[in-house]
């Protein structure tokens, strides 16, 4: 298995933006302590469900401070930022770390976010497979030229890493699969989905002719306790009210409904779905994942008790029971 982090910087009641970022940063210089293969940061506007908007940001500040971890975004959201700006940064990323960054992209959602940011409901519902083919082109010439929905003359593209970004597609649909498979990207897969929803999508996609060795990345939520009733106290004890706060907070651009899960519900959800409970229960658990999912790249959000040092326990024994064949000599880490 290859093991990483995911990090939503989630900010839960009671705490502030700043401590959020705070543990957002801890978790990922854990990870590489821990040994583990990468860390991927959530961006989200205007939320405490994730309170960091710029996920590229973050990144560029924990590529600073780490030396040997892959550091990706899950997702940098494309309806709400042009194409070349985004492929400007990743290069200028992927230059600086010694090419230790991963652009992960998605669509977003139908949220306010494109009316602050002057996109559009045409671009989020129709226009993301032009943004996205914009987006790969410059990432990977040395000129661009414009699109019909992004119009400019030719432009050469500055820095040029040693090779460009990885980019990795967030596919919550069949159509997002399908345009995942014809670009061949890898996709970024839901904590939201069941083992059997992420196998159907890995199925669907080589159906569609998609790459057999792509490395498909999977989501779960992580927490280790002592037992699989104390994890499951934890976790409920504070998520239903970090995700009542977060899921009133998306807003829709045009007036439909926004998410309706029930907090309390869907935190147990997700502990019944994902590893959470005593250390073998999760090393288990995410050896069968990946076995039934097909996905055997999986990030973990650990963070989902709101507490720095529950995140680090728990990254560091999943380091130890998943990531220890591959440690690097941790003398060369600062």
């Amino acid at each position: 298995m290859k093991l990483g982090a995911f990090v939503l910087a989630a900010r839960f009641p009671g705490q502030s933006d700043l401590d959020a970022l705070e543990r957002a940063v801890a978790i990922g210089t854990a990870a590489e302590r821990a040994c583990l293969s990468d860390v991927w940061f959530a961006e989200h506007h205007f939320m405490p469900y994730g309170t960091c908007p710029d996920a590229t940001t973050l990144a560029g500040f924990l590529l600073g401070r780490t030396h040997r971890v892959d550091v990706g975004t899950a997702v940098s959201v494309l309806s709400t930022t042009h194409p070349v700006a985004l492929a400007e940064r990743a290069r200028l990323l992927a230059a600086v770390s010694g090419g230790r960054f991963r652009l992960g992209v998605g669509r977003g959602g139908p949220w306010v976010d494109l009316e602050v940011f002057g996109s559009s409901l045409d671009r989020y519902e129709r226009g993301f497979p032009e943004s996205l083919a914009l987006l790969r082109k410059a990432l990977a010439h040395a000129v661009v030229e414009g699109t019909p929905a992004f119009p400019f003359r030719e432009v050469p593209m500055v820095p040029a890493p040693a090779a460009p970004p990885p980019v990795h597609l967030a596919c919550t649909s069949t159509a997002s699969v399908e345009l995942a498979a014809a670009q061949g990207l890898p996709m970024l897969l839901g904590m939201h989905m069941t083992d059997d929803e992420k196998r159907a999508f890995v199925d669907h996609y080589r159906a569609r002719g998609g790459p057999a060795g792509a490395d498909h990345i999977s989501t779960v939520v992580a927490h280790v306790a002592d037992t699989r009733e104390q994890a499951v106290a934890e976790v409920m004890a504070t998520a239903p009210g970090w995700l009542a706060d977060g899921l009133a907070a998306h807003v829709p651009v045009d007036g439909r409904p926004g998410p309706g899960r029930d907090p309390v519900a869907y935190a147990r959800y997700l502990c019944d779905l994902h590893p959470v409970g005593d250390a073998d229960h999760c090393t288990a658990r995410l050896r069968d994942s990946a076995r039934r999912s097909g996905v055997d790249h999986v990030i973990a959000m650990v963070e989902v008790t709101g507490s720095t040092r529950r995140a680090v326990r728990t990254l560091d024994r999943l380091g130890a029971d998943i990531a220890t064949p591959a440690r690097p000599d941790l003398g060369k880490l600062a």
